[in-house]
């Protein structure tokens, strides 16, 4: 039966990404409003969730607020991260999004529909003019969300973290949200089986933590305490053991 499942997915997927990414395309040019754009992105993620037979749980959606611009910080196990992301995140975002994914045909113009912004992390220069555009659109009221750990994890357990998305945080001085995800890579681990294990997918969002009056001084400081916000809300198996956070700021 998964196999079953995982073949319907695939082809769910192919066929909406299409759809969803021409209709996103379209929403864009006539309305000029990403948001608009992000609200096509969220219905293409539903859709994906159900055909792959997995259902997200988010918690504490009460810590964050319409109108206000944040900087998300999520754990990445699988793929499916950015469908949960989407179809249960609240208020719409942009992505800090690898710059290959804008190279795929019909994502990739989908993505520019929906403000994502592309980053390029084999050239620091052009990385670092992704990260200044990324907190300039963050102070002018949009919200960023990032993968402070670059890339899948290939275990599932929290990797290390980069330092770009806490210097984009502190040059935005938006506040920081840790958003910990849970179960996705039980869905579909980065290597391995192509099958889908249908499944659940929890997502906690924790207390924003203000960066307002921060310097790159703080950087490390922010890092370990993020860090610590998202493990402190994920299994041992996933978070990993890393020592408590002292007091922040």
């Amino acid at each position: 039966m998964r196999a079953v499942r995982s073949v319907f997915f695939y082809l769910v997927l192919f066929i909406f990404t299409i759809y969803c990414g021409v209709c996103a395309f379209i929403v864009y040019q006539l309305t000029g409003m990403p948001d608009k754009a992000h609200v096509v992105a969220k219905l293409w993620a539903r859709v994906n969730l159900w055909a792959a037979g997995t259902h997200v749980r988010v918690t504490g959606v009460d810590r964050i607020h319409r109108g206000q611009p944040y900087i998300y910080a999520a754990n990445h196990q699988s793929g499916f991260d950015i469908l949960a992301l989407l179809a249960a995140m609240p208020y719409p975002f942009r992505w800090l999004a690898k710059e290959e994914l804008f190279r795929i045909p019909v994502l990739g113009f989908a993505m520019e529909a929906c403000g994502a912004i592309p980053i390029d992390r084999r050239d620091p220069h052009k990385a670092f003019a992704s990260i200044n555009q990324a907190a300039e659109r963050a102070r002018l009221g949009a919200s960023i969300f990032i993968f402070p750990e670059g890339t899948r994890s290939q275990d599932g357990v929290l990797q290390e973290f980069k330092t770009g998305g806490f210097i984009l945080a502190i040059k935005s001085q938006q506040p920081i949200v840790p958003v910990s995800i849970s179960g996705s890579y039980s869905v579909l681990p980065k290597r391995g089986e192509w099958m889908i294990h249908p499944g659940r997918i929890h997502m906690h969002i924790s207390d924003p933590i203000p960066t307002e009056g921060l310097t790159t001084k703080d950087r490390d400081r922010l890092i370990r305490w993020v860090r610590g916000s998202l493990r402190r809300h994920l299994p041992t198996s996933e978070g990993g053991i890393v020592p408590p956070p002292r007091a922040f700021p």
